[in-house]
């Protein structure tokens, strides 16, 4: 096989694994507002009550992603980085499989939001450990002056997932009546999610191995890497890490989620218009993360973070405070937001991965980084409806450039990378 033909096959590996693992994530958050009374049934007769309730399920899966960082990351360390692949794609085909089979609260009681509390839990667990072993896969996988390039595929393949998702069911609620999509359409997308992770697991394990010390340490040749080696021989990086994440953390859930919800709670903004403007805003966020990938191979990664976290640090307040009701204000407000992420999501994994060798890789990326996004992605929605009820909506966006001030003083202690070999 070419080398151009066996790089290929390592991008198809990671990108098409990486957006069935995000469609089936997305899945849950699209449908869980025609599932939600099957599994959380409410005596106060509001659905809003069984809404929270499949939501706060929702919730419980971020606070799994560091243990599978932590996790998963160890075991690309120890067996390679196809093993952690095929292994995170199990585990949410077969998540979502529970959730798309799972009866319901009035069939079997309590046990139907316990068990849809382990779909997640398992869901989280793998989505965790899918950026630690993709991010490795797809650097190690890169030619070296293409590496910016290949990690953009991350997030490419990623928002291809939710608009998949979001595509999906938006087809389902046109053609089946309301009573049907609450009824059985919503396991829909969850059989359709569970199906590609074979197509998936199917690709993975044609991927060739980027570790190549993975053998020696199963071999017994080479002494396997302890679970928080990376935190005790690279603090510094692991705390670059964590710096590096606290921003587009919680920046990619608020402009590339929330945003929509964001103007309906300040403006009112009228909810159908906003949803035709986040699959806008998401087509055109996508589309910049190879143009974006490739060019921090020409001039460089540090140049990339900085004009992301400045841009955050001195726009984030003009540009939500510039929301009004009209249709062109949210979408270049949305737009401009996602183009100045885009400087972060198209070469993440790179930078991430340029700061560790191999041996320590998986793990030194995937646990700081989980549990930042945990802490602050997860929460960020809640922190700006919170601030919203308590009359003081415009404090989110002083949090926001805060949080993006933080990572500009983090990107400023790191070294350009995008020349150098990749650590040993």
């Amino acid at each position: 096989m070419s080398d151009r033909a066996s790089r290929a096959r390592q991008l198809a590996a990671a990108a098409i694994g990486n957006l069935v693992e995000w469609f089936d994530w997305y899945a849950y958050s699209v449908l869980a507002i025609y599932f939600a009374d099957q599994f959380f049934p409410s005596s106060s007769g509001s659905g809003v009550v069984s809404l929270l309730g499949a939501l706060a399920v929702f919730a419980v899966g971020f606070f799994m992603r560091p243990l599978g960082g932590l996790l998963v990351g160890a075991l690309a360390d120890r067996h390679g980085r196809k093993m952690a692949l095929t292994f995170t794609m199990s585990l949410m085909g077969g998540g979502s499989l529970l959730i798309a089979l799972a009866p319901t609260y009035a069939q079997i009681g309590v046990f139907a939001p316990a068990l849809l509390l382990l779909a997640r839990l398992v869901q989280g667990l793998s989505t965790g450990g899918e950026f630690a072993s993709a991010s490795a896969f797809l650097v190690e996988s890169a030619p070296p002056d293409r590496r910016g390039l290949f990690s953009s595929f991350f997030h490419v393949s990623a928002n291809i997932g939710n608009l998949a998702a979001l595509g999906l069911t938006a087809l389902l609620a046109t053609v089946l009546t309301e009573e049907t999509m609450r009824s059985w359409g919503w396991r829909v997308p969850f059989l359709v999610g569970a199906s590609a992770a074979l197509v998936g697991l199917w690709i993975r394990r044609r991927a060739e191995e980027t570790h190549i010390e993975a053998e020696e340490i199963r071999a017994g040749r080479a002494r396997k890497p302890a679970m928080f080696e990376f935190v005790r021989h690279y603090p510094r990086q692991s705390l670059q890490v964590a710096g590096i994440t606290v921003a587009p953390a919680l920046i990619f859930y608020v402009w590339a989620v929330f945003l929509p919800t964001y103007a309906q709670l300040t403006v009112g903004y009228d909810e159908a218009r906003s949803v035709t403007i986040a699959v806008i805003s998401l087509v055109f966020f996508t589309a910049l993360q190879p143009l974006f990938g490739m060019l921090s191979d020409r001039i460089g990664r540090k140049p990339m973070l900085l004009v992301f976290a400045l841009g955050f640090t001195v726009g984030t307040v003009p540009l939500l405070n510039g929301i009004t009701t009209s249709f062109v204000s949210l979408l270049f407000v949305q737009c401009v937001g996602l183009a100045l992420l885009a400087c972060y999501t198209s070469i993440a994994a790179a930078v991430m991965a340029e700061l560790f060798p191999a041996r320590v890789r998986g793990a030194g990326i995937g646990f700081p980084y989980a549990v930042v996004v945990a802490a602050f992605g997860g929460t960020g929605p809640y922190v700006a409806t919170w601030l919203h009820g308590m009359g003081k909506t415009g404090l989110f966006a002083w949090y926001i450039a805060g949080c993006a001030l933080v990572s500009l003083a983090t990107y400023m202690t790191l070294r350009e990378t995008h020349r150098a070999p990749l650590p040993a």
